[in-house]
């Protein structure tokens, strides 16, 4: 099963195929609790009646899946009950009982499902959806912890950008904020993977930031901290937004009081159908919103932001980590996110 060719499956009036691919980071890229210079994903096309539809499952190591499960997944998926793909509610509601967990695998049947339907109408799924894309906020690029002078280099690379994401969450949390303010002073959201163990020093912390133009917190303390991260957010003087604290749509009740807000990414969620539905909830609750991704090809990305009119903060830059990108899709230009005008997801193979 790790061979690159593709795996086919012909299940009535659908056709899934699935292969592995591995995706070359630019840079090593350093995060609280690990580094890493690769990202083994799984692509996948759904064709129905001729039309194919591209999908993609993007598994950075700590989310516990692989290529093999992955692959393992999609290999049990049998679409031969169904008619057609506009049975989109029984269809992801099918896939979702396939197994249990297996988030990124599920995303990568959603996303081709629904970049078949949207090619069906001819018309991009923001679209469909009725979203207006000069709504999309400008999307964060990504600095993570690195040296001085790397972080120097990697933010004279990111200069387009009107928004840095900067990546937090070890002793050197100063040092990182003041070499960047030493270059630049465009806004930063601070992500601390889960890096902060004490709510006394967070709020220092957050107090700190907050004078060097830091517009948000991520995930500033674990996940299972809850008591201590509803008072960080009660006494922030910044947002605080839930990530690895949020997966689905069913954890986002309970998030409310919390956090300020959540990231949506839709290798967590099962894809698009359920991101847009965390989004929604997330506004009737009167939280914020944010759209994230994991180091992905062009394929989900571009997926991810045909919902991102409805977001507060976008963070989709994870096509331009990569270097070996298959897929023309979703471009950033002067830090702007451009949709491109194609059916489905918008996406063609290069």
């Amino acid at each position: 099963m790790n061979s690159n060719d593709w795996h086919s499956k012909k299940m009535g009036k659908f056709t899934l195929r699935f292969k592995p691919y591995t995706l070359e980071l630019r840079h090593v890229f350093t995060v609280a609790s690990f580094s890493r210079s690769t990202t083994p994903v799984v692509l996948t096309e759904l064709e129905y009646d001729g039309i194919i539809g591209y999908g993609e499952a993007s598994m950075p190591p700590y989310l516990g899946e692989s290529q093999e499960s992955v692959m393992n997944f999609l290999s049990k998926v049998d679409l031969s009950d169904f008619d057609s793909p506009f049975q989109t509610e029984e269809i992801l509601h099918y896939i979702d009982q396939v197994d249990s967990k297996n988030t990124a695998a599920k995303a990568a049947v959603d996303i081709a499902l629904h970049d078949v339907l949207g090619k069906l109408m001819g018309q991009p799924f923001y679209k469909i959806w009725g979203l207006n894309p000069d709504l999309i906020p400008p999307t964060s690029y990504t600095i993570g912890i690195d040296t001085e002078d790397m972080i120097r280099k990697k933010v004279a690379e990111a200069q387009q950008f009107k928004i840095l994401k900067v990546k937090l969450g070890l002793d050197t949390d100063k040092m990182i904020i003041d070499t960047i303010r030493s270059v630049t002073d465009v806004p930063l959201c601070a992500d601390v993977n889960q890096g902060w163990k004490n709510k006394e020093e967070a709020l220092e912390m957050a107090n700190w930031l907050k004078e060097r133009n830091v517009v948000f917190l991520e995930q500033p303390m674990p996940k299972e901290m809850i008591d201590e991260n509803a008072w960080l957010t009660e006494n922030s003087p910044i947002p605080t937004i839930a990530d690895e604290g949020c997966q689905r749509l069913g954890d986002v009740p309970a998030l409310k009081g919390v956090y300020s807000g959540i990231n949506i990414k839709l290798m967590k969620c099962t894809g698009m159908r359920e991101a847009k539905k965390m989004a929604e909830l997330a506004r009737a609750l009167e939280m914020k919103v944010m759209l994230g991704c994991m180091t992905e090809t062009s394929c989900a990305i571009t997926a991810a932001a045909q919902l991102a009119p409805l977001v507060d903060w976008a963070d989709l830059d994870g096509a331009l980590l990569i270097g070996n990108d298959i897929y023309h899709g979703m471009t950033v230009n002067d830090g702007l996110c451009h949709l491109p005008n194609r059916p489905g997801i918008g996406i063609q193979k290069i």
